[in-house]
């Protein structure tokens, strides 16, 4: 493609997600507006591979557009159908309306000027000369990070803190899910082309996770890609109907979650009883240590979205297997009726008549 062909789709690109994002910003509707958002997160996705950012690209597409999505239709899900931001509330008097114009038209200026501060700093940063600093940086050390992928040498060893609290944040916010109480009502029971989707899905996408997890050292991928496309898997059968998405439950959960920050705080433990420095991994043994690290991580990630999608704590298997039991007793319908006189009840007993 030539450059004329390129700049046109990059301007209509980029007229695109603003007109997307504005629209699902404006939607009284809360489901038009949750569609809109996940139509917005894919041309975004475009818009980071348009800039050369594959591994940013892969993660807007997976936790961006795809995931987040889902738990804000999972969250509509719950609302009333027909509800909207403006049809649902009452009449309010002009006072109230008045105060609402002056907030959002107050919020809508305050974020135009913020957007215009990043812009001029954005400008006046590539004024001070060269910027190219950090890229020769990375790669002057990337031999010694243990893989060949500058992003994951960045945040699996350069900046290996930061991930390890981003970590830590998300077992928070799992604990704070679990602190909901029990998961949401199952969806209803697939039907036979659903059905038949999920049986070559589900293995498709744990594949394409495991590969996400392989190829991150040397290739766009790694954990959080890993780990949110093996989440879309236990989303995908919670859509259908499943009671078991592939969560443990009791303690082995609460393992589960906890494994990406318990094996980075393990690691970086047993390298400072070694000698060295906390996270500070020998050359040596890099990449067995990342790699180890990303596939706790990944689990981990996967654990808490899935649980987000669910809602609070997974049912035990007991629970699930009784739960489907009576859903297959409820849709087969009650049994045929007995005879009174044959010993048993009858759905037309009537005890006044003492023909039970």
């Amino acid at each position: 493609m030539n450059s004329t062909t390129l700049l046109a789709f990059d301007a209509l690109l980029l007229i695109s997600t603003v007109s997307l994002a504005w629209a699902s910003l404006a939607s009284s509707d809360e489901r038009r507006g949750v569609i809109l958002f996940m139509a917005f997160g894919l041309l975004l996705a475009m818009a980071w591979s348009r800039l050369q950012a594959p591994d940013v690209a892969l993660a807007e597409a997976a936790i961006g557009a795809g995931l987040s999505g889902a738990l804000l239709l999972s969250a509509v899900r719950r609302e009333p159908v027909g509800l909207s931001r403006t049809g649902a509330e009452p009449v309010q008097n002009h006072e109230k309306t008045d105060y609402r114009m002056t907030l959002r038209w107050t919020v809508t200026l305050l974020c135009a000027a913020f957007t215009a501060t990043l812009g001029w700093a954005y400008l006046s940063a590539l004024s001070f000369g060269p910027h190219d600093g950090l890229p020769r940086a990375i790669a002057a050390n990337l031999e010694a990070s243990g893989v060949s992928n500058p992003v994951t040498a960045v945040l699996l060893n350069f900046r290996a803190w930061d991930t390890l609290l981003e970590l830590a944040v998300l077992l928070t916010a799992a604990l704070g899910i679990l602190a909901l109480g029990k998961e949401s009502p199952a969806y209803q029971p697939a039907g036979v082309v659903f059905e038949g989707l999920i049986r070559w899905l589900v293995p498709l996408l744990i594949l394409t996770a495991g590969y996400l997890l392989w190829v991150g050292a040397h290739a766009p991928g790694g954990a959080f890609q890993a780990g949110a496309t093996l989440a879309a898997a236990g989303v995908v059968l919670r859509l259908a109907g499943r009671h078991r998405i592939g969560l443990p439950a009791g303690i082995r959960l609460r393992v589960l979650m906890a494994a990406g920050v318990g094996v980075f705080l393990l690691v970086g433990l047993v390298l400072m009883l070694a000698g060295r420095s906390f996270l500070g991994y020998p050359p040596a043994l890099a990449s067995l240590l990342i790699l180890v690290i990303e596939t706790a991580a990944m689990l981990a990630i996967a654990a808490t979205l899935v649980l987000a999608f669910a809602g609070g704590r997974p049912q035990t298997d007991v629970l699930a297997n009784t739960a489907v039991k009576l859903e297959a007793s409820t849709a087969s319908g009650p049994g045929p009726a007995r005879p009174a006189g044959s010993g048993g009840t009858s759905n037309d007993c009537i005890p006044e008549k003492k023909a039970c």
